[in-house]
């Protein structure tokens, strides 16, 4: 039955079934309609902790104070982060940037506000 079904457009699982009009992925739990969903890719939208919609090459400020695993210091609250690359898809950290001080760190969009 599932060799005919398209696979999980989130998750790529090939164990997808029908339910009336809708696909169902049974690991993720994501429900799509197959016609609408192969004629029509969404574009997932990232917005930081205050709703702003980011941007690639966007500039951001990290909102709270955290650690960093594996460094002597913390990222300090009111940090800059400049030219942020987005990676939706990527889990809960959907943010690529380079911190000064830090290197490259993968940093959650719930974290950072745009400046």
């Amino acid at each position: 039955m599932s060799d005919s079904l398209p696979p999980c457009p989130k998750c790529s699982s090939e164990y997808t079934y029908e339910l009336d009009a809708l696909l169902v992925c049974p690991e993720c739990a994501h429900e799509w309609n197959a016609e609408t969903e192969e004629s029509e890719p969404t574009e997932t939208v990232i917005k930081d902790a205050v709703g702003n919609v980011l941007q690639d090459g966007d500039t951001v400020s990290i909102t709270k104070t955290m650690k960093v695993k594996g460094a002597q210091s913390a990222l300090k609250a009111g940090t800059k982060v400049r030219n942020i690359r987005l990676e939706p898809g990527s889990g809960d950290h959907d943010i690529a940037a380079k911190v000064d001080g830090f290197g490259h760190m993968e940093l959650k969009s719930s974290i950072v506000k745009k400046i």
